[in-house]
């Protein structure tokens, strides 16, 4: 996504605003995900993660180089994992099991969140006639956050380790069954890198456009939402 800003034909100013507006809106989805985590494995039991200093919102604690790059190219990521100790928690498979789909859920959260005052940043511009660059850079970063914390949650939904999703598939599936499923994370940064590869070629399908799809009629359906929702809310808590 941030590769494909760059390759727009526009001028460069404009070109590191959007640079800029994409970083802001991208640090808070991985800092929200992965504070899920660790807040989920916490009230379940776990202390591993605040023991650990990652029960944190500071940004930097929750980069992951490879996760970033993915970000970078394509849209779609993680960050480094919370430590969780499933010794710790009073039934393993169910709440590790919510541990992990904390993430998502936080980024689908936060994506409906940004989308609403997305909406509601362009709906006062047009009531009151104030549309201005100020406006627009305002907006950029509630649509660029709600576009990237729904990457982020549906990517990590993805069956495949170190992801959210192989973990909670893990947890669903029979001892025997997850501990063959368990031995995919051997080969999933080649998976990884082979994602990266077809995203890049000029072709007219890959595995990562169904995810574009699901993220943009997500977004979608949360964009019309907030169109329904902004003439009651702003009724109540303006007038």
């Amino acid at each position: 996504m941030l590769f494909d800003i760059m390759l727009r034909d526009a001028p460069i100013a404009i070109k590191l605003l959007n640079v800029l507006i994409w970083i802001v809106a991208l640090l808070p989805a991985l800092t929200f995900h992965e504070w899920a985590h660790g807040y989920a494995a916490y009230k379940l039991g776990d202390r591993t993660a605040k023991a650990d200093g990652r029960l944190s919102l500071n940004p930097l604690d929750h980069i992951d180089p490879l996760g970033a790059v993915m970000m970078f190219l394509v849209g779609f990521g993680w960050a480094k994992p919370v430590p969780v100790n499933t010794r710790n928690f009073k039934n393993p498979k169910r709440d590790l099991a919510i541990t992990s789909a904390a993430g998502p859920l936080m980024n689908f959260i936060v994506a409906f969140v940004s989308t609403f005052f997305a909406v509601f940043t362009l709906w006062l511009a047009q009531r009151y006639n104030a549309m201005n660059t100020t406006v627009e850079v305002i907006y950029l970063v509630f649509e660029y956050s709600a576009t990237l914390n729904l990457g982020l949650g549906l990517f990590n939904l993805i069956p495949l380790p170190p992801l959210d999703g192989s973990n909670v598939l893990m947890c669903l599936l029979p001892p025997k069954a997850a501990m063959q499923y368990s031995k995919i994370r051997y080969y999933s940064h080649y998976i990884f890198l082979g994602l990266i590869i077809l995203s890049r070629l000029s072709i007219p399908f890959n595995p990562l456009s169904l995810l574009g799809f699901a993220r943009d009629f997500i977004f979608d359906g949360f964009w019309s939402l907030a169109v329904k929702m902004i003439a009651p809310f702003f009724e109540f808590f303006f007038f």
